[in-house]
């Protein structure tokens, strides 16, 4: 029989540390699964998103609202390994929500959104820019 020092064999308490909790709550920006990158290009707004493995056709939803441009989309993936000593199962998910405004008097029947390579890309013409205009206002006493 051997000699085991009890000391080495101590669950601590709490069994889970409060930062193992807090880990599973964060949101670290390289995790994310949707990236998204927005410039002009000439007098259009482009927005691009990676979306690899997702279907555009039933798992993306753009829409648009009140001055705002909005992409939805999930993603599920699965996996199964099936080896001579057993079997392993893998999956991932999730949903993600991206806003963009609409630039000032965009119209949200123009906004256009191709999908390719696992990209998808969404282009929101831009008015072209009129001069602002000054007028005085009077002040009256009362």
């Amino acid at each position: 029989m051997a000699l085991v020092h009890r000391e080495n064999h101590v669950i601590d308490w709490p069994p889970v540390s409060w930062q193992r909790w807090r880990r599973l709550f964060e949101l670290d920006s390289d995790q994310e699964w949707l990236r998204v990158e927005e410039f002009h290009e000439g007098d259009t707004l482009v927005v691009r998103a990676e979306l690899p493995d997702v279907d555009p056709d039933k798992d993306v939803e753009i829409t648009t609202e009140n001055g705002v441009v909005r992409i939805h989309a999930r993603r599920e993936q699965k996996a199964e390994h099936k080896e001579r000593r057993g079997y392993r199962s893998e999956f991932r998910y999730g949903e993600f929500e991206r806003e963009i405004a609409l630039p000032g008097g965009a119209v949200a029947e123009d906004v256009k959104a191709t999908y390719s390579d696992g990209v998808l890309e969404v282009r929101i013409p831009c008015p072209a820019k009129t001069e602002a205009t000054s007028t005085k206002v009077p002040v009256t006493r009362t």
